[in-house]
Parts: C-alpha cells; sequence; structure tokens
C-alpha cells in the first residue's frame, strides 16, 4: 500500500510541471508570434498613409493651379463686364438724346400738321370766294399743299391690307389716313376700300359716305382691326373705284396706301387705267390719283424688295399720268 501511494504522488508531480511547462511554452510562442507580427502591420500602415498623404498634396497641388485659372478668369470677365456696362450707359445717353429728337420731331410734325390743316381750310375758303369772285368758268391753275393738289370735293382710300402692311405698317396707315383727311377739312363724301375692292362700311357699298367730325373717328377706329384678303396688289382697287364712283361732275382723288405689287404686267395696270379713267377735252381725268408707299419691303435682303421696287416704280408713273403725286416715306413705322 506505501507503494502505491509514493508513487502516485510521482506521477502527478511530473504531470503536473508538463503542464506547467507546456503552457508557458505556449505563451512565450505567443508572445514571439506577436512581436514578430506587430511591427509589419505598423510598417505597411505607415507606407499607405505615406502613399495617401502624397496623393493628397498632389490634389492640393492641382486644386491650387486650376484656383489661379479660374481666379485668373473671373477677373477677366470682371473686366468685360466693366466694358460691357460702360457701352450699354453709353448706349443708354444716345438712347436717350435719339428719344428727346424723335419727341421734338413728333411736336414739330405735329404743329405742321396742325399749320397745313389750317392752310387747306382757308386754301378751300379762299378757292370758293375765288370762284365766285371771278366766276364759274374761272380754274385755279395750282391748288397743292405739300406737293398734293387739294382741289377735289370727294377722297377715296384704296389700302394695302396685306400682311406685311397690317403687321408692321398699320399704325402709320392710320396716321397717314388721319394726315390725309386733316388737309381736307370738309368734303362732299370720302370711301374706304382695300386693294381689292371690299368695303370698309358693307353698308356704304357703291355710295359715299357723309363727311362730318363723327364718322371721321368712326372710319380710324374701324380701320385699326380691318384685317381682310389682300393679294399685295392695288390694281383691283383702283379700278373698282374708278369704275363705281367717276363721275364728270365731280371732283374725286384717290388715294393709294401700299407697300409692293405682285401682279404680272405694270405696262398693262397703266394701260387699263388710262382706258377706264380717261382724259377731258381739256386733258384732265375724270379722277385724280395720289400714291404713298410704305417700305416695308426694304427692310428685307435686297433680292426680297423687287415687289417694294415694283410698286413704287408702277405709284411714280400711275401719279404723273392722273395728275396725282406719289409719296414715298422713308420708314414705316
Amino acid at each position: 500500500m506505501a507503494r502505491r501511494k509514493t508513487r502516485g504522488v510521482a506521477e502527478f508531480s511530473l504531470s503536473f510541471l508538463d503542464v506547467i511547462c507546456c503552457g508557458f511554452g505556449a505563451i512565450i510562442l505567443l508572445l514571439m508570434i506577436t512581436k514578430t507580427v506587430q511591427p509589419q502591420i505598423i510598417e505597411a500602415s505607415t507606407i499607405n498613409l505615406e502613399g495617401k498623404l502624397a496623393a493628397l498634396q498632389e490634389q492640393l497641388f492641382e486644386l491650387r493651379g486650376e484656383t489661379k485659372i479660374l481666379n485668373r478668369d473671373l477677373n477677366a470677365k470682371h473686366e468685360q463686364l466693366s466694358e460691357h456696362e460702360e457701352r450699354i450707359a453709353i448706349l443708354r445717353n444716345q438712347m436717350a438724346s435719339a428719344k428727346a429728337r424723335y419727341d421734338s420731331l413728333q411736336v414739330e410734325t405735329s404743329s405742321n400738321s396742325a399749320i397745313a390743316g389750317q392752310l387747306a381750310s382757308a386754301k378751300q375758303q379762299l378757292s370758293e370766294e375765288m370762284k365766285r369772285l371771278l366766276g364759274t368758268q374761272h380754274q385755279a391753275k395750282n391748288q397743292l399743299i405739300g406737293g398734293i393738289p387739294v382741289d377735289s370735293e370727294y377722297i377715296i382710300f384704296v389700302i394695302d391690307t396685306s400682311g406685311s402692311m397690317f403687321s408692321y405698317a398699320w399704325n402709320r396707315v392710320l396716321e397717314e389716313v388721319e394726315a390725309t383727311l386733316a388737309i381736307y377739312p370738309k368734303v362732299k363724301g370720302i370711301q374706304v376700300m382695300n386693294d381689292m375692292g371690299n368695303y370698309l362700311f358693307s353698308s356704304y357699298r357703291g355710295k359715299w359716305i357723309p363727311d362730318t367730325p363723327g364718322r371721321r373717328k368712326v372710319i380710324i377706329q374701324n380701320l385699326r382691326g380691318w384685317s381682310v384678303f389682300s393679294n399685295s396688289s392695288p390694281v383691283e382697287g383702283i379700278e373698282a373705284a374708278i369704275r363705281t364712283f367717276a363721275a364728270p361732275d365731280k371732283k374725286i382723288s384717290i388715294y393709294v396706301f401700299g407697300d409692293e405689287f405682285t401682279g404680272p404686267s405694270i405696262t398693262q395696270v397703266i394701260d387699263t387705267v388710262d382706258r377706264i379713267n380717261r382724259e377731258d377735252a381739256n386733258g384732265n381725268r375724270l379722277v385724280r390719283i395720289h400714291a404713298v408707299g410704305f417700305p416695308t419691303q426694304f427692310s428685307r435682303a435686297p433680292h426680297l424688295q423687287g415687289t417694294g421696287i415694283r410698286f413704287a416704280t408702277l405709284m411714280r408713273e400711275l401719279t404723273r399720268r392722273n395728275g396725282g403725286t406719289f409719296v414715298a416715306l422713308n420708314d414705316f413705322r
């Protein structure tokens, strides 16, 4: 029994020592592994951080370079903006000066129109007095205002209502109609047709509109929105006006307002008008034909101005042969 106890204690002591030694060995091994790997990780981390730092520094340099370029461009834009602002200020001053001159001319034009109206009224009164004193056989040789004869007792407007006239020159058309009426303070009849022979007032088709201040205002009011079909040729309206209203015992003037002639032949129109607006024994035509040209076509390219040139050519010859005057406006606004 004593031998078994001694042997058991010895076996336990050796096993315990083996376990302790193994444990210490494992700890030492772990410590060695830890110390061996840690520097590699730190070294790798340091290399990565240095690479990132270098990349960030490179990006910073690039951004600084781009910032310099942007600042330079910004300064250039500021200089250009200052130049533009200075130019705008100069243009505004020029526009203000031009507007002042325009207003001055408008006042002068209004004054001239009023004076022309007064002269026309005095002229008509003087003509009537001369007829009374000199007899019915007397004929005045030169009854002109601004180069336009104003001895007519009836007025017919033949107005081009095409798109180019209505869209661009219509306000000027209204002004010219009013100015024309102003030089005839009192007439026996008025009529308004378009270049196709259509009437402004269908109720007065083939009849004269009595001349009163109220009817003159109504004519202008109705003209403002009068947009009817037109073929941009005044021929039909002129022929209709002559055939309908011409009479040997009436002094009639036709006023043609237009901007282009699209018909095939100028000569044919002149021959037709010569035939229907015949001369009397003294060489006087049944009606006078005046014309006002609106230069809407001359704001286009030169190769598109042909119809405007043809209108001016036709009206110049037609008014010359029919005792009238052709007025070519220098602006349609």
